[in-house]
């Protein structure tokens, strides 16, 4: 039997989160910065009991991302938080500190936990250990190529999730490197500036077309990716090799731009699963995200198809 992935998104709004859901997404990731990292929207526990009721009637999943870095003030908030998420009636919780999983297991035992930390999710062994003690589904780091996305999957039951569209984020620090500059420079009237609205970008001596987007928030500066994965045209290589989420990061993207790619990826995935041995891709689906796609922003297959990367 098939196992057929999930379409999983992130929302910046309920707008958006309707939105999404109509243009064909499974579930979401959504939560509130002090939890969790680089959200695109604010969603406190009375917007995500919101999105929960919006969702449920159409089978639709939301998960609490939890996956911030955590300090000793945050623990004690982490039970209170946790039982307002069951309440809300949320479907699993993003996590990548041990105390986060803790207390999900003393305040929501049951509650399925999905293991997020990004660059260290990088091998089977280091899945299993998480699995042993409680979660459900390890997120794979972005810098894994195919190869070892397959041999990931063939060695382990946990739910497997994959990013397949969208930027990357390259650099995180609790520090406020944007503000910290300007303020070397004396331009302290521009601090405004250094939201994830203004456009700021960085680019390297060697590479000066390469743009990589910087914006602050309340948990330091966060450096993103000059241009975004796009598998859409090799989607299939993930779907027969089982992967169970396949993720599109809406982060610093448009409610159009988003509803727009979540629609071609639900149409490659159904057409997929319709007929897996007579499947073809169809140039239309991706010629609808490059009519929306930012010509400075390149689409790519980030490092899917890179020999070795670790």
């Amino acid at each position: 039997m098939i196992r057929r992935a999930e379409l999983l998104t992130t929302a910046a709004s309920m707008d958006e989160l309707i939105r999404l859901m109509d243009a064909g997404a499974d579930s979401f990731v959504i939560g509130e910065s002090r939890f969790g990292l680089r959200m695109p929207g604010e969603f406190t526990l009375d917007l995500i009991a919101e999105a929960v009721k919006a969702a449920k009637p159409r089978g639709v999943r939301i998960y609490a991302a939890m996956n911030n870095l955590v300090d000793n003030k945050t623990t004690e908030d982490l039970p209170e938080y946790i039982e307002g998420l069951v309440h809300a009636g949320v479907d699993a919780i993003v996590f990548g500190d041990p105390s986060v999983l803790m207390a999900a297991k003393a305040a929501a035992p049951g509650l399925a936990l999905h293991w997020n930390a990004e660059m260290t999710s990088t091998n089977v062994v280091t899945a299993e250990y998480w699995g042993r003690r409680g979660a459900t589904r390890y997120v794979l780091a972005r810098e894994l190529n195919m190869d070892q996305v397959i041999d990931t999957r063939q060695k382990t039951n946990l739910e497997l999730e994959v990013q397949v569209h969208g930027l990357t984020n390259i650099y995180h620090s609790k520090r406020s490197l944007v503000e910290s500059y300007l303020d070397h420079q004396q331009s302290l009237d521009r601090l405004k500036d250094s939201d994830r609205e203004s456009g700021l970008y960085l680019k390297e001596t060697e590479r000066p077309d390469e743009r990589f987007p910087i914006y602050e928030d309340a948990n330091g500066t966060h450096i993103m990716s000059s241009d975004d994965i796009c598998m859409l045209e090799n989607i299939h290589e993930l779907l027969e090799a089982g992967i169970d989420s396949l993720k599109i990061e809406g982060l610093l993207k448009s409610t159009a731009y988003n509803e727009v790619v979540v629609r071609a990826y639900r149409q490659a995935i159904d057409a997929y699963y319709a007929d897996p041995e007579g499947y073809e891709f169809q140039e239309h689906w991706l010629d609808a995200i490059r009519k929306v796609q930012d010509p400075d922003r390149e689409l790519s297959y980030g490092f899917f198809y890179k020999e070795q990367v670790y």
